[in-house]
C-alpha cells in the first residue's frame, strides 16, 4: 500500500493492512446501526473504535428512549408539531418524518438479540432501552451479519485518493502499539460528539475526533453554536442521568430552599448562577414511590454512587454540579448533503452525534428520544449509502493515497513541546466554564477565542507525538478545534435561539432563521445559509 504522509508508517512487520467495502469509525449506537445497515446491504464491513464496541460511548451508560411513534398520521403529525414548536425554525419536518418511520421499522429488528419488555397490558415496549444490554445486542447483531470489529483501535486520520474522494483511514491499536491502515470503498464517521473531557458519564471517547478528521478532508460543520448544554450531576460523581432530577428539590449554601424556574433552559441557567455563588444541594424527596421502586431497573447506574458514599438521595441533601455536554446533547456536527448522510466529500458519510442534528432537532436538544432516533436512523442510512457507493466505486486498493492527518501527528522539529494534558486543561477552562460559555457575550467570546487561537498556533509547532501517544495528542487537537468552531459560531449568531443564549442579545431575531456553517482549521470561516422556503418553519 502506498501512502504519502508526514508521519511515516512503521516497518512492514508492525503494520496491519486491512480492507473492506465499508469502514465504520466509532463504536456507539450510530456506529453499530451504520455497520448493520451496510452489512444488510451486502457490504463487507469493518468497524473500528477507540474503546470497546458495546461499552464505549454515552448510550452504553444510559437508559435511552427512542422517538418511537406508531404509524398513525395524526399521532405522527402531533409529534412533529411538538418538536417544531421548540426547533425555532431550523428543523425540517420531512427529515423528522423520515426518522420516525426508520426508527419504527428498524428498532424491532434486533429482537433476537435484545429482549424488549412488556407493560402491564402485555404490550411490547420498544421505545425505552437499557443502554448496556442495547449496545451488547447491537454488537451481537453486527457480528451475526459478519461485521469485523477492531476494539481499542482508534483512527488517527483519513486517507484520500488523488481525485479528492475518501479512500479509508489509518490508526493504531492501543494494546499492541501496532499501526493499522484500511482501504475502503466508503467511510462512515460515527465517532460521537464532544463533551470537552467534562467527566460526563460515558463521554471519555467523545472528544471530537470525527470533526477534526472531517475538517481535514475539507468538510464543514453546522449548528456548532448550539453546544453549550450543561447537565446536573452529583458533585462527587460522573453520573449525569437527568430523569431523577425532574423530582429534585434544590437548596443553597445554608441548605435553605432555592426557587428555580421550571422551564429547562431557564432552570439550568439559574442553577449555574446559584453555583457561582456557592455550593448547591438537592434530594429526590418528591420522587413518587412507584418510580423509586423501578429506578434500579430504569436507570440501574443512578443509585450506586450514592450507595458508595452512604447517601440516601431521597432524604439526604447532597452537593451537585453541572457538567458540560457539548455537542452530545447539543446539535452541532458535520454537515450532510443528502438523504444517505453523505458529506460534501465523496465517499465520506457521517452519523449520530458526529453529524449535525439540526435537521431533526432544530435549535433545541432532542434529549434522549429524538437524539436516539437520529443516531439509529442516520447510522442506518449512512451504512446503506456507504455500501451503495462501495458497490459502485469499489475499493481501488492499488491507488496511491494521501494521509490527511496533520496536527498532533507530525514531528515538527520544534525544540519546544506542549503536553496534551496542558491543551485539554486550557480548552476545558473555556468550553466547560459557566461564565465564559454559558453566560456568553461578544466580549467574553472574543476573549475566549483569542486564547484558543493562541493555543492553536502553539499546537501547530509544538504538539508532537508518536506511537500510542498520538491518540491523546489528536484528542487534544480535536478538543481545541471543536471549541474554536463552537465559539466562532456562538459569536456570529447575535441573538438567543433555543439552546443558544447571548446575554447581550437576549431576543430571537427573525433574520437569523438560518443555519450557520463553520469550517477551516488554521483560519476559521462562518456563513449563514437560508433554509429552503418549502422547508422553513416559523418558531
Amino acid at each position: 500500500m502506498s501512502i504519502n504522509s508526514n508521519n511515516s508508517p512503521p516497518q512492514r512487520q508492525d503494520y496491519l493492512e486491512l480492507q473492506a467495502d465499508v469502514l465504520v469509525v466509532g463504536g456507539g449506537m450510530a456506529a453499530a446501526w451504520a455497520a448493520i445497515g451496510a452489512a444488510r446491504s451486502g457490504a463487507s464491513v469493518l468497524m473500528i473504535d477507540k474503546g470497546y464496541v458495546g461499552t464505549s460511548g454515552v448510550t452504553a451508560t444510559a437508559g435511552p428512549g427512542h422517538w418511537f411513534v406508531p404509524q398513525d398520521a395524526e399521532k405522527r403529525a402531533a409529534a412533529i408539531a411538538q418538536r417544531e414548536a421548540i426547533a425555532f425554525g431550523l428543523a425540517d419536518r420531512g427529515w423528522m418524518a423520515r426518522i420516525l418511520e426508520e426508527t419504527w421499522q428498524q428498532l424491532p429488528t434486533i429482537e433476537g438479540f435484545y429482549k424488549f419488555p412488556r407493560n402491564e397490558e402485555g404490550v411490547k415496549l420498544y421505545a425505552p432501552v437499557r443502554g448496556p444490554e442495547y449496545m451488547r445486542a447491537l454488537r451481537q447483531a453486527a457480528e451475526d451479519l459478519g461485521v469485523r470489529i477492531l476494539d481499542q483501535s482508534p483512527a488517527l486520520s483519513l486517507l484520500r485518493h488523488k481525485d479528492g474522494s475518501i479512500a479509508g483511514a489509518r490508526g493504531i491499536r492501543r494494546q499492541t502499539g501496532e499501526a493499522w491502515c484500511t482501504r475502503a470503498g466508503a467511510v462512515v464517521l460515527a465517532t460521537g460528539g464532544c463533551a470537552f473531557f467534562s467527566r460526563l458519564l460515558g463521554s471519555q471517547t467523545n472528544t471530537g475526533d470525527g470533526y477534526l478528521m472531517a475538517a481535514e478532508a475539507g468538510v464543514a460543520l453546522s449548528g456548532m453554536e448550539f453546544s453549550s448544554h450543561f447537565t446536573v450531576a452529583p458533585a462527587f460523581s460522573t453520573m449525569a442521568r437527568g430523569m431523577a432530577y425532574a423530582f429534585a428539590d434544590y437548596y443553597g449554601p445554608s441548605k435553605t430552599p432555592l426557587e428555580l424556574p421550571k422551564q429547562p433552559a431557564e432552570f439550568t441557567r439559574a442553577l449555574a448562577r446559584a453555583l457561582q455563588s456557592g455550593p448547591v444541594y438537592c434530594n429526590f424527596e418528591r420522587m413518587p414511590q412507584d418510580i423509586r421502586d423501578r429506578l434500579p431497573y430504569i436507570s440501574p447506574n443512578v443509585l450506586p454512587p450514592f450507595i458508595r458514599h452512604g447517601i440516601d438521595p431521597f432524604v439526604d441533601k447532597f452537593p451537585i454540579t453541572l457538567l458540560a455536554e457539548g455537542t452530545i446533547r447539543g446539535m452541532g456536527g458535520i454537515t450532510i448533503t443528502d438523504e444517505s448522510c453523505q458529506t460534501s466529500v465523496p465517499g465520506l458519510f457521517a452519523a449520530g452525534d458526529a453529524a449535525s442534528r439540526e435537521l431533526v432537532a432544530g435549535a433545541t436538544s432532542g434529549g434522549g428520544n429524538v437524539n436516539s432516533a437520529w443516531a439509529l436512523s442516520s447510522g442506518y442510512w449512512a451504512g446503506q449509502g456507504a455500501a451503495k457507493r462501495a458497490r459502485t466505486i469499489g475499493i481501488r486498493r492499488h491507488d496511491q493515497v494521501d494521509s490527511l492527518g496533520g496536527i498532533g501527528l507530525q514531528r515538527t522539529g520544534s525544540k519546544q513541546s506542549i503536553e496534551p494534558g496542558e491543551i485539554i486543561k486550557i480548552v476545558r477552562k473555556e468550553a466547560a466554564s459557566f461564565d465564559r460559555n454559558f453566560f456568553s457575550t461578544e466580549q467574553k467570546l472574543q476573549n475566549s477565542l483569542a486564547r484558543l487561537e493562541t493555543l492553536w498556533k502553539t499546537l501547530q509547532t509544538d504538539l508532537q507525538s508518536s506511537g500510542v501517544a498520538s491518540v491523546r495528542a489528536r484528542e487534544a487537537a480535536a478538543l481545541a478545534a471543536t471549541a474554536r468552531w463552537s465559539f466562532v459560531a456562538a459569536m456570529h449568531r447575535r441573538e438567543s435561539r433555543g439552546m443558544h443564549v447571548r446575554m447581550d442579545f437576549p431576543e430571537l431575531n427573525p433574520a437569523y432563521q438560518q443555519r450557520q456553517i463553520v469550517g477551516g482549521l488554521d483560519s476559521i470561516w462562518s456563513s449563514f445559509e437560508k433554509i429552503p422556503t418549502a422547508r422553513a418553519m416559523v418558531a
